[in-house]
């Protein structure tokens, strides 16, 4: 009772720090908004001129993040709406609306007159209404330098059957947030959490807003029992009962003058409305879940998925000090199970293969002479980090972290058909078959339709820079045996600008990002021309020798080069990645 008694005073005072932060972050962000405002009016001017709908096949929309990936509920369509995208220099903010046909792997742009305006880490929920609507609250557009932010309050409903934007105006209602979570629970969208920022200060949310979708009004509700901790990026997912899981989500304090700390939150808590019919009497309670839960990470993506598992995707795990930020981007998936409480892994088969099929058979016969399965099964594996190095056309390295739970470790749910799962998952990795998958990211745009799981975009870093995504994958969550590549990324549109490099992208367009000038390309040839002429001085490759043989050999040589380049401060385990990915970019260049 003591150690309870201490936790509610602890989220108490959090939320007290809370008001008080938020009043601070009202006056000083007011001056920014307003001239944020401006910008906005104006972008909102060069929209109110679209007079009609206007619908056109185009190629997949250009790289971003923190948009809206939307099912159409009564179409075989996928909604994408707004996002952002960082080139180094300037912020782009984004207002389009996308319809990505699943059966035809096709893309279509819908020009709607009076849209919301440009926005991103905004909420979008559908519901099933009237031919189908799409309900946006909340966001944050940030000015072209990204030093301001003006954070939305506004409510809007896209109307599927006649494709117009609506916005709706009650009074009430949250105030300005992004990074918040909404979901649909019966005739109700309910909002929780978020955070609101200025150029010196921020605020995290753990307040809870419902909206009402037959009277158009909105209700803050105070639910008895201990809140989560204020937060942004959590799971929020509605349950077969009508209650509300909060998993995760981010938060960061400050524990210095201009020093921040962040929290990767890992609890769990339920909200259940507990009133008759009509009523409102909600509550909180805390979860302890069973199973492999997720390890710690923010900026995760969620969906709903069939038999009433959640999945989650991606995200990245910052490792913080006083000095630098690193972090390390996953692209493996957790299922959890709403109905048994229990998280699990998930873990693909891979295609069938003739090896699986006698696995199988020589499985049946050990169960029907009373014999144990396989002795794979019997010995415990530990997780597995993989570290794969990635090169971009600029010569950039990117480094990823991926830990990998081992087949056992699934064994989420306990019937038959989830540990037969664990056994080809086994095999999968055993044979050693190479799968394509999604590269590690963060704040991707992820939904599920008819089973099948859709990522699109998001982004990951190297060092300083951003590398921003416009690919494509799905994923059969009923067979879970591979990844498929509807859209490829582009690698030209990796552009990424320097702080020093020439200010000719303050002429662009703000209406989106383009590709490189003249000059960065003339740059691009003379780095290109010195890089050859540095090449002759490496240790070369052999006639028909293999990277793996390449690297064997030359491994000594290329730390020394990566030791040199990056001083002796560099982490060594640092120094080997480099080396290696030093050593593969001069092996692809000459094979």
């Amino acid at each position: 009772m003591v150690k309870k008694g201490k936790k509610e005073k602890k989220v108490k005072g959090a939320e007290k720090t809370a008001a008080k932060m938020e009043k601070k972050v009202s006056k000083r962000s007011k001056r920014e908004e307003e001239d944020l405002e401006a910008l906005i009016a104006e972008f909102q001017a060069l929209d109110s001129k679209k007079t009609q709908v206007v619908e056109t096949a185009c190629p997949p929309p250009s790289p971003r993040l923190n948009a809206s990936l939307s099912v159409h509920p009564e179409k075989d369509e996928l909604i994408l709406f707004g996002g952002e995208y960082f080139n180094g220099q300037k912020t782009f903010l984004y207002s389009d609306l996308f319809f990505y046909n699943i059966k035809k792997n096709s893309w279509t742009k819908a020009d709607v007159p009076n849209p919301p305006p440009r926005r991103c880490a905004h909420q979008a929920v559908v519901v099933s209404q009237a031919g189908g609507q799409l309900w946006v609250f909340g966001g944050e557009f940030a000015s072209p330098d990204g030093e301001q932010f003006y954070h939305y309050k506004d409510l809007w409903v896209l109307h599927l059957a006649t494709k117009t934007w609506e916005q709706i105006k009650a009074t009430g209602g949250p105030s300005g947030r992004s990074g918040h979570r909404m979901v649909a629970c019966k005739r109700q969208l309910v909002v929780f959490g978020g955070f609101h920022e200025s150029t010196r200060d921020y605020v995290y949310y753990n307040d809870v807003y419902t909206f009402n979708l037959d009277t158009f009004t909105w209700a803050r509700i105070a639910p008895s029992g201990t809140a989560p901790s204020p937060r942004s990026g959590c799971q929020m997912t509605t349950t077969p009962e009508g209650g509300i899981i909060i998993y995760g989500g981010y938060s960061k304090v400050k524990v210095k003058k201009d020093v921040d700390k962040g929290s990767h939150h890992t609890d769990m808590f339920l909200l259940k409305n507990e009133g008759k019919e009509g009523q409102d009497k909600w509550s909180w309670s805390r979860m302890n879940s069973a199973g492999v839960r997720p390890t710690p990470r923010s900026g995760f993506s969620l969906a709903i998925g069939p038999n009433n598992r959640t999945v989650l995707f991606g995200g990245v795990y910052d490792e913080e000090d006083d000095e630098s930020l690193e972090g390390d981007f996953y692209n493996d998936m957790y299922f959890y199970d709403m109905g048994k409480n229990r998280w699990f892994t998930g873990q693909l088969k891979g295609p069938k293969t003739e090896k699986k099929k006698r696995r199988k058979d020589k499985k049946a016969e050990e169960e029907v002479a009373g014999g144990e399965p396989g002795v794979e099964r019997e010995a415990p594996q530990e997780p597995v980090e993989i570290v794969k190095e990635i090169v971009g056309e600029d010569g950039t390295v990117m480094t990823i972290k991926q830990v990998i739970s081992p087949p056992s470790a699934q064994g989420g749910a306990s019937d038959s058909e989830s540990e037969e799962e664990e056994e080809e998952g086994s095999e999968a990795g055993g044979a050693e078959v190479a799968m394509v998958e999604p590269c590690p990211r963060s704040n991707a745009m992820t939904t599920v339709k008819h089973g099948v799981l859709y990522v699109y975009g998001g982004m990951f870093e190297v060092g300083d820079r951003l590398f921003t995504l416009n690919d494509l994958y799905s994923v059969d969550l009923h067979k879970m045996d591979e990844w498929k590549v509807l859209v490829e990324m582009d690698p030209k549109t990796q552009e990424w600008l320097e702080e020093s490099d020439s200010e000719g992208s303050s002429d662009e367009s703000d209406e989106g990002a383009t590709g490189g000038n003249d000059e960065e390309d003339e740059s691009d040839d003379s780095e290109e021309e010195s890089e050859e002429g540095e090449e002759n001085d490496h240790p070369p490759v052999k006639p028909g020798e293999e990277y793996a043989d390449y690297l064997s050999r030359t491994e000594e040589y290329w730390v020394k080069v990566s030791r040199a380049n990056m001083g002796p401060e560099a982490k060594e385990k640092k120094v080997v990645k480099v080396a290696r990915a030093m050593a593969k970019v001069l092996y692809d260049g000459l094979v």
